[in-house]
């Protein structure tokens, strides 16, 4: 039509290399990892910033899995369908070692390092499919502790092999885990967990076998080669190995009843099930199945940080190259002094979660599991308490254009709360700090020595350091985590935006860890985004968007 001429609107995002693009990820690989890994994940990352994938992960996002209950022919079948973008999603993600491979591999060669580094630049395609991804690498620690099972298993969770569909493990070249605990009555309360486990005699090889008898609310990735299930033995809540097939060959009985209509992560099934003397084999002790799951939820809860991390970066780059393209007011948006606040203020939120994570990996490659124990539920709390707020900020910055689902950040914005709510809602997370506190001595020397670190670079820090310090000294001489709960949550932020500033100031340049300590330690910042200190944002503005995003 002669009226419609196109003026003034932003270009699409072009292809560019999420790795190479993110001063966090690049610096954090070369500290970390290994000068081969980061050659690799180059090539992760230009695919990851190319137009195919970006496709992948929106047709992935708008064609959500469909349930088949029974086949043609009346058969009880329960297996769902994906979309081919699904599948070129997860086939890129296990070929590039980002499922269970890094325990694999031996002490001081940065594996989980340089897993971590592809999982915030593949995630930032689409992130229901790392749903799988991550639990496959979370299963191995759980593994463990039946080494028959880990011998037949691991290999398979390691391969850089994608092999979908039910098969018998010996038929295939590659496996992914799920994993089903939650019920409908319990939640995050698994002691009252009702499924039942008897110990028979079975057909499945690796251990002491079981038939389970129950449900879960939340299964996630159902069509999983296999799944780690919590049910309840003689001697109490027990972890089991569930096989979706039988070494027979026959299929292990896992009744889908449902899939779960979600906000986000809608690419990803998430089912009800039921298990009616389905078979499997136990994982540690009866009775122990809660402390058998522990190291699971510890890598899981790092993947939260991780994922977060990726969705908050992939927004502050929409937000970025708007503002660098939509003119309003006679200049463009990047230029206007607001602006340049509220997108300074977004990158060094993203900043400060991208290199918390690599940190928290950093340290399952040291081994430093008393660090991992504290730091991880830390972060796991706060930086998925901070997805939502910064995404809804990222939003505004396109204005109407936000909302609309082409642009992308729409379906940011729906998968911003997941990470906060799976693995542990923010109470349960912030509850399970303070046990950590209370009955892990060696978590608390931990802790406080990772801060000790950046003493003496700025005065407000140290003091930021110092009360930190005490306060978890505080809590774990109490010997009482039920006298700290309703203080639970400020703690936790205490520690996450001191940990984060220790970090930044340690790593980063000066722009960057003077306006975080400024504005998250010293009061000199809002409620909101776009609040920094006037002087800092006139001084430091332009440098820290070209840092963030240099294209």
């Amino acid at each position: 039509m002669s009226t419609h001429e196109v003026t003034n609107q932003v270009p699409a995002l072009p292809e560019y290399n999420i790795v190479l693009a993110d001063p966090a990820l690049r610096e954090g690989i070369a500290r970390w990892g290994r000068e081969q890994d980061l050659h690799e994940l180059e090539t992760l990352g230009a695919l990851a910033g190319s137009a195919e994938a970006q496709i992948w992960g929106d047709q992935a996002d708008r064609n959500p899995p469909v349930l088949h209950t029974y086949s043609p022919q009346g058969e009880r079948i329960d297996e769902v369908d994906f979309h081919p973008a699904w599948h070129h999603l997860l086939d890129t993600a296990v070929s590039y070692g980002l499922t269970a491979e890094p325990w694999t591999k031996p002490a001081g060669t940065g594996a989980h390092l340089r897993r971590a580094a592809g999982f915030v630049a593949w995630s930032q395609v689409e992130a229901g499919h790392g749903c799988p991804v991550s639990m496959t690498y979370a299963a191995v620690p759980a593994l463990a502790t039946n080494p028959d099972l880990s011998a037949i298993w691991t290999p398979l969770l390691a391969s850089r092999q994608y092999d979908y569909g039910l098969r018998p493990h010996a038929l295939k070249s590659g496996a992914l885990a799920g994993m089903g605990m939650t019920e409908k009555q319990g939640g995050s309360d698994l002691r009252s967990n009702t499924t039942s486990a008897e110990a028979v005699s079975g057909p499945v090889a690796g251990g002491q076998t079981y038939r389970l008898t129950g449900h879960k609310w939340f299964c996630s990735a159902p069509m999983s080669d296999m799944f780690l299930i919590l049910g309840q033995a003689p001697a109490g809540p027990t972890c089991f190995l569930v096989p979706r097939v039988l070494d027979d060959g026959t299929r292990n009985t896992f009744v889908l009843q449902r899939l779960k209509d979600k906000l986000g992560n809608r690419s990803n099934a998430s089912a009800e099930i039921e298990l009616d003397g389905t078979w499997g084999v136990r994982l540690g002790d009866e009775g122990r199945g809660i402390r058998t799951i522990l190291d699971m939820v510890a890598a899981t809860r790092l993947d939260c940080v991780l994922g977060s991390s990726a969705t908050m970066r992939q927004a502050l780059v929409r937000a970025i190259h708007h503002a660098r393209h939509r003119v309003a007011f006679g200049r463009a948006l990047v230029d206007q002094p607001l602006m340049r606040n509220v997108l300074m203020d977004l990158a060094l939120e993203s900043e400060a979660a991208t290199m918390l994570g690599l940190r928290l990996a950093a340290a399952v490659d040291e081994g430093n599991t008393a660090l991992s124990r504290l730091a991880v539920a830390v972060g796991k709390y706060w930086v998925c308490k901070r997805t939502a707020p910064m995404i809804a900020e990222a939003m505004e910055c396109l204005g109407g254009n936000g909302l609309v689902e082409e642009n992308g950040l729409a379906r940011l914005y729906r998968e911003a709360p997941v990470n906060s709510v799976w693995e542990g809602s923010g109470n349960v997370v912030a509850l399970d700090v303070l046990r950590a506190l209370t009955r892990e001595p060696a978590a608390v020397a931990a802790f406080s020595a990772e801060l000790d670190l950046a003493r003496g670079a700025d005065s407000r820090l140290d003091e930021a350091i110092t009360a930190a310090v005490s306060a978890i000294q505080a809590v774990a001489g109490s010997g009482e985590p039920s006298a700290a709960q309703s203080g639970a949550r400020s703690l936790v932020e205490q520690l996450a935006t001191t940990l984060q500033a220790c970090l930044l100031t340690r790593l980063t340049p000066g722009t960057i860890s003077e306006a975080f300590v400024a504005s998250r330690l010293n009061g000199a910042h809002g409620h909101t985004f776009g609040t920094l200190p006037t002087d800092l944002v006139s001084a430091s503005a332009g440098k820290v968007i070209e840092r963030t995003f240099p294209l």
